[in-house]
């Protein structure tokens, strides 16, 4: 559940309703830390993005030894996780998946039916990126300015 304190964190599964439910969580959360709607919005695309990325490309098999992702989760694995913060005037989003590689924006191409993600995060947010991949994979993160 989202927590009221400025800080709240999901594990997330590997199934079609993930990003809807990533979505949903976000929403609520910013919604229950009373922000703007606007903010709300901007964040849960941003989201949407970055989980959607996560799954494509963080959660690859290790050479048939089966899925990368974290144990430990409800249910015993988990591909991802989505974490939320309220910081100084921003919202700070992190996904962090047990891939390696890392994100790359694609060329603009108006025709291509993918590829837009990134492009749709670096338009929404004030800044983004992620941490160096290691052994345990990578975060990528967002930050959504708040109104002033």
């Amino acid at each position: 559940m989202p927590g009221p304190d400025g800080f709240a964190a999901c594990a997330l599964s590997a199934s079609a309703r993930t990003v809807t439910e990533a979505r949903t969580f976000t929403r609520a959360t910013l919604t229950g830390w009373r922000l703007c709607p606007g903010v709300t919005e901007d964040t849960a695309l941003v989201v949407s993005e970055l989980v959607s990325n996560a799954l494509r490309y963080g959660t690859a098999t290790r050479g048939g030894n089966g899925p990368v992702g974290f144990p430990g989760a409800p249910g015993g694995f988990c591909p991802a996780w989505l974490a939320l913060t309220r910081q100084d005037g921003a919202v700070l989003c992190a996904v962090s998946d047990a891939g390696t590689g890392v994100p790359v924006v694609k060329p603009h191409d108006p025709l291509a039916e993918s590829g837009r993600g990134l492009h749709i995060v670096d338009r929404l947010s004030e800044d983004w990126g992620w941490t160096p991949p290691d052994g345990s994979g990578k975060t990528v993160w967002a930050t959504v300015s708040l109104p002033r």
